[in-house]
Formats: C-alpha cells, sequence, structure tokens
C-alpha cells in the first residue's frame, strides 16, 4: 500500500503560490491541473521503485512534487509575449532557501519537459527518473477523458473552432510551428498534431501502461465524434 507521505514546508508553499500565479485561467491549465500532475507524478515515482528508500529518495521526491506543481507557472500561452518565463519559479526556490543543485534539477525538468521541445526530435535522449515521471505525468493528463475536456476547454478559450474538415491537421511541425498561436486550427485537429502522439513518447514503463487506457479512449470518443458530426450517429 502507497503510504502518505508528509508535505515538507516548501511543497505546502509551493501549492499556495501555484493557486495565486494560476488563477484566473481557464481551466485546462490551472491549478487543479497542477495538482494532477503533482499527484500522478508521485504515484508514477511510486510504481517506477522512487522512494523505495526514505532515506536517500526524498530529496528525488520532493523534485518531482516541486517540478510537477510549478511546471506550467511560466506557460508560454498564458505570457503576453508568448515566451515561457520561469522567473517567478526560480524566485521562489531562491526564496525557500533550496540549494543550488536541486533548484537546477527543478528548474531543468520544467524547462525541458514540454512538448514542444520534443515535437520535432527523432533522436532519443537520456533523461532521470524525475524528469520522466514529471513529463509522463503531464501528458497524462492532456489525454484520456480529462485529457479531452482540457483540450476543447482551452479551444473554447482562444475561441477555436471545433473541427473543419477542409482545416487538415498540420504534418511534420516544427517547434516554432507549433506554438504559432496565430495559425488558424481546430481542437480537433489538436488530437492529430500532439494528443494521440503522447502514447508513444512516455519516458517511464508505468507511464506507458497509463497510457494505453487513455489513449484508446480518445480513439473512441473521435469515432463517436466523427458519426455525430456527419449525421450519422
Amino acid at each position: 500500500m502507497e503510504m502518505k507521505k508528509e508535505k515538507s514546508k516548501v511543497v505546502r508553499s509551493a501549492e499556495k503560490l501555484v493557486e495565486t500565479a494560476m488563477a484566473g485561467r481557464d481551466a485546462s491549465h490551472d491549478a487543479a491541473h497542477a495538482f494532477r500532475v503533482r499527484d500522478l507524478a508521485l504515484s508514477l515515482a511510486s510504481e517506477e521503485g522512487l522512494g523505495a528508500d526514505p532515506a536517500s529518495d526524498s530529496d528525488s521526491l520532493e523534485i518531482v512534487a516541486l517540478a510537477a506543481l510549478l511546471h506550467d507557472i511560466g506557460d508560454y500561452k498564458y505570457m503576453k509575449n508568448s515566451v515561457e518565463d520561469t522567473s517567478i519559479v526560480e524566485h521562489f526556490l531562491e526564496e525557500e532557501g533550496l540549494d543550488a543543485s536541486k533548484r537546477e534539477k527543478i528548474l531543468s525538468i520544467i524547462k525541458g519537459m514540454g512538448f514542444k521541445n520534443e515535437v520535432s526530435q527523432t533522436a532519443s535522449v537520456k533523461f532521470s527518473t524525475e524528469f520522466g515521471v514529471v513529463q509522463d505525468a503531464d501528458r497524462l493528463d492532456a489525454i484520456g477523458a480529462i485529457g479531452i475536456a482540457r483540450c476543447f476547454t482551452y479551444g473554447g478559450s482562444v475561441n477555436q473552432i471545433l473541427h473543419e474538415p477542409s482545416i487538415p491537421p498540420r504534418q511534420s511541425l516544427s517547434k516554432d510551428k507549433y506554438m504559432n498561436k496565430n495559425e488558424k486550427q481546430t481542437a480537433v485537429n489538436h488530437f492529430y498534431e500532439k494528443l494521440f502522439k503522447l502514447k508513444d513518447l512516455m519516458k517511464t514503463d508505468a507511464g506507458k501502461r497509463r497510457a494505453e487506457k487513455r489513449h484508446n479512449f480518445m480513439q473512441d470518443f473521435l469515432r463517436e465524434f466523427y458519426e455525430e458530426w456527419e449525421g450519422k450517429a
């Protein structure tokens, strides 16, 4: 049985920062998303054996919790200049007195975990278990039932249309093209440009196992969506 571990002071402070810094955002990238990713990341970490030795793994679990909680505070989609900004997180970690090594690991996870960094990448890269469980957790929250809800929530927040057959999903996306807010796209196309790709980009065995069910759920959803869209159901 997975034991409930007491939160450290810095984790409790991070939760408060998340609630403040992400207040007012649409529900696709709000505080609830950050809390779900934290919970998922810690659950994946447990399945991957991280935390089996409390004496040596406590720092790793704190890194996982903090990176997961803080990962979207500076998300480029919510910044005025559409550029990722980790300054709030960097200031917070310094103010909380985390040592330089731990700060560097947390920021490295946050800066490297986004899909935009992997969208056109072909070669595999080395990663730590901490990085793997946080990235997988964020990607799990992007697929399945919650992923579908988040996809349409974000699309609605930017006045994106649901579906238009004459607008095909973009192929061979570069990082810059993926991040381009000005190119007209549809909510359904996001399934093909990102969401259906995530299952095969999972880093951990635990993440891969969970992704299968969520991926299949999205496929079933779109089959039903198309039948209803075309008046067949």
